[in-house]
């Protein structure tokens, strides 16, 4: 017992050397912190893991939640907590593997990937798609973009961050008034680099493909879609300058040093029950209300205000899943049947072209419950297909996919969203 005591003691004094040093750094380090893949084989096992999500004197991140017995969760350890996260495992006859030995090296391997100079030339400039970029390189691009296409592309300012940030919106429109519409957003978790870098590609495929694919000419002679690459600015800023991990917003949080709400907990659906946490230092802290968060709030009312939305496509990673609402609760969505097949099409579509396997079906069910996400409450706004794509990979790189894997996954993504794009095209509702 007192060799115990002794442990813990010595556990905590580490964190706290960890927290001084954090603190003293400009930038937050993770060298020698490791990845976890770990398979709980029942609900006991589920239950242990989700407390120690709530601990956070042990800092540890999930990558990926505990869902069910027997589906793998994702668990980044800080080095100083290694010991005492092993031995908790170990001691409940939790079984683990190590994803990523060195998350520091992985981190470092796309810094210097992303300071070599680039080499691709599109719409004049110097931007490059096969390369993750800052807020300000993606901002300057976009205005890039729509001077090269006046005509189809212009860009909407719908709001201010927390941080007083633009909050951008592309618009793709050949004209009218009051047209339906499709929505589409990536890096509302700011640490998911490869949706923005999807984002911004994908935003350059819809305005070179207007007039040369006969979907994509169909769907803007009839409806406007509305990209935003960037939903989580002040975090993805944060990302690039203090900590390439960070997922949250960086609002402050009354009566609480840890900064920052989940913003796809925020949201009005199922807001606060099971599936999000209260912990304002939890990854996934609903927040103090339902869009307390400005980003949030800023989609929301423009949504409202549309009025003419029908699809809305929140893009995510990883995983590698199609989802459909819904993730608060395990009542099948009204329309589950149609969202099913779409689902089972679109992925079939995105798979031929590199043969990347997909699973797919409701949050609930797929994943696991997640409460106050945004496309349950656009579901609930009675914007029929709202879908969650979760891209590469499965968990080899997770959030620090390589850069030579940003056009490859863009490319197949872009075939599952001219499924839905054009289903919603030709079943108005």
């Amino acid at each position: 017992m007192a060799e115990a005591h002794l442990c813990l003691l010595t556990m905590k004094i580490l964190l706290v050397f960890a927290s001084l040093v954090a603190a003293t750094c400009s930038e937050q380090l993770f060298v020698g912190d490791q990845v976890l893949r770990i398979t709980a084989s029942n609900e006991e096992q589920i239950a242990l893991l989700r407390a120690l999500d709530e601990q956070t004197e042990l800092q540890v991140d999930f990558w990926r939640h505990p869902a069910s017995p027997g589906h793998p969760a994702d668990l980044r350890v800080p080095f100083p907590s290694l010991q005492a996260v092993k031995t908790l495992l170990e001691s409940n006859g939790i079984s683990y593997s190590i994803m990523i030995q060195d998350l520091q090296k992985l981190v470092d391997e796309e810094k210097k990937a992303m300071a070599k100079p680039s080499k691709t030339k599109r719409s004049g400039s110097t931007f490059n798609f096969a390369s993750y970029h800052t807020i300000d390189e993606i901002y300057d691009w976009m205005d890039t973009l729509v001077a090269d296409h006046p005509d189809l592309v212009s860009k909407l300012q719908i709001g201010q961050s927390y941080e007083n940030r633009s909050l951008y919106v592309l618009k793709f429109s050949t004209g009218g008034s009051n047209r339906s519409a499709i929505w589409l957003d990536t890096g509302i978790h700011s640490r998911e680099w490869i949706t923005q870098a999807t984002g911004a590609w994908t935003a350059n495929k819809i305005a070179e493909e207007y007039g040369q694919d006969p979907s994509v000419t169909a769907v803007l002679d009839s409806m406007d879609i509305f990209l935003e690459i960037i939903a989580n600015p002040d975090g993805f800023a944060y990302t690039h300058s203090s900590n390439r991990m960070w997922r949250k917003t960086r609002s402050r949080n009354s009566g609480s040093l840890c900064v920052g709400v989940d913003p796809n907990r925020n949201w009005n659906a199922g807001f606060g029950v099971a599936g999000a946490s209260r912990n304002p230092c939890s990854e996934t802290y609903h927040g103090p209300y339902a869009n307390s968060e400005p980003e949030v709030k800023a989609i929301v009312d423009f949504v409202n205000n549309h009025g003419n939305i029908k699809a809305f496509i929140s893009i995510h990673s990883y995983s590698q899943l199609l989802l459909y609402p819904y993730g608060y609760t395990r009542t099948p969505a009204p329309d589950q049947r149609e969202l099913h097949e779409i689902s089972k099409k679109a992925v079939a579509a995105l798979s031929s072209l590199y043969g990347t396997s997909y699973q797919y079906g409701s949050i609930y069910t797929t994943i696991y419950q997640a409460s106050g996400s945004s496309v349950d409450w656009s579901y609930n706004q009675g914007i029929k297909y709202s879908f969650t794509f979760e891209l590469r990979d499965t968990g080899r790189y997770g959030f620090l996919l390589p850069a030579s894997q940003i056009i490859p996954t863009a490319q197949e993504t872009w075939l599952a969203l001219k499924v839905i794009m054009q289903h919603t095209l030709n079943h108005p509702y």
